[in-house]
């Protein structure tokens, strides 16, 4: 059976926090989850972009229960003021889907090499600043973590000495590596929790193939029209809508049979389109050691900690 955003639970009473919220895959997630009753928390670096979209939003669905808020993963600063504001709001769902794609090399606010620092380390600190909104101590449905990662995570490797492309940088191999540490991170974080008994579930989607406008941000940046060009021609030849690419992560954050430290992305040809359904990931995506060392060094770097037990350690495997 085809699960489509038809298949959507009512989200009546359920808050969600949805990062990059004002385009792409993020603004059709939004979409759905405010149609099927979400309040939804639209994380957005550009205040006025966000508006803007929940504009959007509200000509489709005229009573949806939108609020715009900055959050810049670019800075730490953006991020801490973010989850202050959110206080203790309790929170049901908070999808990590925002990114940026094969830029030239720049770093963060705070001297991260962008890629990893927007796509990793930023939503790694966001997700540490609000478990606390997401942990709860009733038997009610367990509330989830959604990171959003790429099929390019396959090439990705974890360049540990050389993080943030300093001695050494390719657009692609940085957007892989931030891919794969997406994986690691959901992974990890389920394991964790599971250690700490938490009513929380950690899982993971990605989008296959979709026509968004983040493929075009490093190609335009470059003023190649050529490559423009053949994107374009790409897109409409392979890609899925965003509305479609948005499946894995509404069926992430909503269908009941999901399980923790799950994969889901599209089930057509070669997972770049179709229905959802849940996948494996890369060999490396479920090494536990590299695993750990990531998320050593992403506590130290953010300064985020997470108060979990570290899970006991196998020298490789899935998840679960």
């Amino acid at each position: 059976m085809e699960w489509t955003a038809a298949n959507v639970p009512d989200q009546h009473g359920r808050t969600v926090v949805v990062t990059g919220a004002n385009s792409g895959i993020g603004l059709e997630t939004t979409r759905e989850l405010a149609r099927n009753g979400a309040a939804v928390i639209m994380a957005c670096r550009s205040a006025d972009r966000g508006e803007r979209a929940a504009r959007d939003v509200r000509d489709d669905v005229p009573d949806a229960d939108l609020r715009v808020e900055t959050c810049d993963l670019a800075t730490l600063e953006s991020i801490r003021d973010f989850a202050d504001r959110l206080g203790e709001e309790s929170l049901d769902v908070l999808i990590n889907n925002a990114g940026t794609m094969a830029i030239p090399r720049r770093e963060t606010e705070d001297g991260f090499e962008t890629q990893f620092g927007v796509n990793h380390l930023g939503h790694v600190a966001l997700t540490g600043l609000l478990l606390e909104n997401l942990r709860r101590d009733t038997d009610d449905r367990a509330s989830r973590v959604v990171t959003v990662s790429s099929a390019m995570h396959e090439r990705g490797e974890i360049e540990f000495d050389d993080l943030h492309g300093e001695r050494s940088y390719d657009r692609w191999d940085a957007y892989s590596q931030s891919k794969l540490a997406n994986l690691l991170f959901a992974y990890e974080l389920e394991r964790r929790l599971r250690a700490a008994d938490a009513n929380v579930l950690s899982l993971a989607a990605h989008p296959g193939y979709a026509d968004t406008q983040l493929q075009f941000r490093g190609i335009g940046e470059r003023g190649t029209r050529i490559r423009i060009a053949a994107r374009q021609l790409m897109n409409t030849l392979l890609a899925q809508s965003a509305a479609r690419g948005a499946l894995p992560t509404l069926y992430a954050a909503t269908a009941p049979d999901v399980e923790g430290g799950a994969y889901y992305g599209p089930g057509g040809l070669l997972s770049m389109r179709g229905t959802p359904e849940r996948q494996g990931s890369s060999e490396r995506s479920y090494d536990r050691e590299t695993a750990r060392r990531l998320w050593e060094r992403s506590v130290d770097l953010t300064g985020v900690e997470y108060d979990l037990p570290e899970p006991m350690l196998a020298s490789s495997g899935r998840t679960s």
